[in-house]
């Protein structure tokens, strides 16, 4: 962690905030899939009734709380080892992460023609590349 009187204090608070930004919006998003699967999997199912993905809803639910858990741990123990050792390496996996979840919720948004919801989107994956950028080595 930079001083507090460190020119390069403001980029470590960026880094922070989005690796705990990026936990945050994972672990609950991919733990609310584990727990309410079926309540997931019903709402999906009706979502995408009417587009080309409507028989793969399972196995793309599955995928997504996979690489949902997976963005919000790395980003997790990213910011853990951010704050201890200053290291950016593993928060800037936990972002890079989250950019392929956003991307690939962008694209079920899109293919549901759920334009609106895929627009909700975007200052989130805009989050992720921040993040990407300010920690990359």
């Amino acid at each position: 962690m930079s001083p507090f009187d460190s020119p390069l204090f403001p980029l470590f608070v960026v880094q922070a905030l989005c690796a705990l930004f990026l936990a945050i919006t994972f672990l609950q998003s991919g733990l609310d899939k584990v727990l309410d699967w079926k309540g997931n999997l019903g709402w999906l199912t009706g979502h995408f009734a009417k587009s080309p993905l409507r028989g793969v809803v399972p196995l793309m639910l599955a995928s997504l709380t996979v690489l949902e858990l997976a963005s919000g741990a790395v980003s997790a123990v990213g910011l853990v080892t951010l704050v201890l050792t200053g290291g950016a390496r593993v928060a800037m996996w936990g972002a890079a992460l989250s950019g392929l979840s956003f991307v690939a919720l962008f694209f079920g948004q899109r293919m549901a023609k759920d334009y609106a919801g895929a627009g909700g989107l975007v200052p989130y994956f805009l989050v992720s590349l921040v993040g990407l950028l300010t920690m990359r080595g």
